[in-house]
């Protein structure tokens, strides 16, 4: 079983949680896994796919709605 908590500051770690994992998983063995969440940045690849795209004609434009309804198709996402 996995649990995720999401803290926008680390000054929100408390007891509560700790107490909250505790009740949870009781005697088992756990690990418990810190991440420093970084900004999200373009890679060079991303970017020069997205300039590619700015150059195709407008009638295959294809609105952001309808990018996302193909791609939760294609990939269930």
């Amino acid at each position: 079983m996995n649990t995720t908590y999401h803290l926008t500051s680390a000054q929100e770690l408390n007891s509560d949680i700790l107490e909250a994992i505790k009740l949870t998983y009781k005697s088992k063995a756990i690990t418990i896994t810190v991440e420093e969440e970084e900004d999200f940045k373009l890679t060079s690849e991303m970017k020069e796919v997205l300039d590619n795209r700015l150059l195709e004609p407008d009638e295959e434009y294809l609105s952001s709605e309808n990018s996302i309804k193909k791609l939760n198709l294609k990939y269930g996402l």
